[in-house]
């Protein structure tokens, strides 16, 4: 039982990793312009006294040189795909699909290219199901408090409204006005909570589809003071669930976004599908110039890393904002 594990570790410390394989690299680029140095040196009629005369300078200098350029030339071309390997660790952001590093078919850094290229593709399957998991619970949490809110405090604001009702028919006349004052007050109250339960629970979503959210969402829109244009593709079919709830979310956060910092008056949302995305846009005409991504942008990112979508945001200052949100047709096949 003792040798195959005494084999294993003789194997393990025999096993070539990158350090040593980027020292034999220096190492035998080295040793070969050194050895056709003293080749050259060798066979060629110079020759070098014991005492260096003046004459024999410039050619130890042009050999010198020729060595070094040599070297440094080898080095270069061997050591480069190094530079395209530190880029892309420079480039390797959470909330974005990475770049690969194509590896070269042969040499010692093509064991190293491909090893950080499979470390970028596990940290990117693992973030994405960590935040397919947590999205998963804020999905589930909204529903909650939803549910709550509409059953629970919006059936106690109904039946304060019927009983005030009541108060106010049997109340004297001067009170009449202060009851319905506050029974207005009531109402708004259960408006607001029957507006935030929609927004947290999409219901609407789920029975008509993303064509009727969206329209809901722009209608939200114009009763804030914008006007909206929608240019909605009324052809496209029943999308998967996962992509209907990311669009609908990314559409929700943007236009919310526009109502809150953008400072616009028009806004303009579109769905289509193209040769092979199926594209979600929303512009808006107000202020732009958005730099730093806050708390919402990064929730977009998020969301559409789970269904392989890209998500752009381009906006110049003073030119407004256009959010795009692309996903592969892979991605959006219709329901059964």
């Amino acid at each position: 039982m003792d040798r195959p594990a005494r084999g294993l570790g003789l194997f393990r410390r025999h096993t070539r990793t990158p350090a040593g394989a980027l020292f034999r690299r220096i190492f035998l680029i080295n040793g070969l312009v050194f050895t056709l140095g003293t080749l050259v040196l060798a066979v060629s009629p110079a020759t070098v006294s014991a005492r260096v005369r003046l004459t024999e300078v410039p050619v130890l200098l042009i050999g010198l040189a020729v060595i070094l350029a040599a070297n440094a030339v080898l080095l270069r071309t061997s050591l480069a795909p190094l530079d395209a390997l530190i880029a892309s660790m420079r480039r390797v952001d959470p909330l974005r699909r990475g770049e690969r590093v194509d590896s070269p078919p042969n040499g010692d850094l093509a064991h190293l290219i491909d090893t950080f290229n499979a470390m970028v593709e596990r940290l990117e399957s693992e973030r994405t199901a960590a935040s397919a998991s947590a999205l998963a619970a804020q999905e589930g949490e909204r529903r909650r408090i939803a549910r709550e809110l509409h059953d629970e405090i919006g059936q106690s604001l109904t039946v304060a409204l019927l009983s005030m009702k009541r108060v106010i028919d049997r109340a004297p006349a001067e009170m009449a006005d202060d009851l319905h004052g506050v029974q207005e007050t009531v109402r708004g109250c259960l408006d607001e909570v029957r507006g935030i339960a929609r927004r947290l629970r999409p219901d609407v979503l789920e029975d008509l589809g993303l064509h009727s959210a969206l329209a809901a969402l722009c209608g939200e829109v114009t009763a804030a003071g914008l006007e909206v244009t929608r240019d909605i593709d009324r052809q496209l079919p029943r999308l998967s669930p996962d992509v209907e709830l990311v669009c609908y979310r990314v559409a929700q956060e943007g236009l919310t976004n526009i109502v809150r910092h953008a400072g616009a008056r028009q806004v303009h949302i579109g769905l289509h599908a193209r040769d092979d995305h199926l594209v979600l846009r929303v512009r808006d005409d107000g202020r732009g110039g958005v730099i730093g991504e806050g708390a919402g942008i990064r929730g977009m990112r998020e969301r559409a890393l789970l269904i392989d979508a890209v998500l752009s945001i381009e906006s110049p200052p003073g030119h407004g904002t256009v959010l795009r949100l692309a996903i592969p047709r892979n991605d959006f096949e219709s329901r059964p």
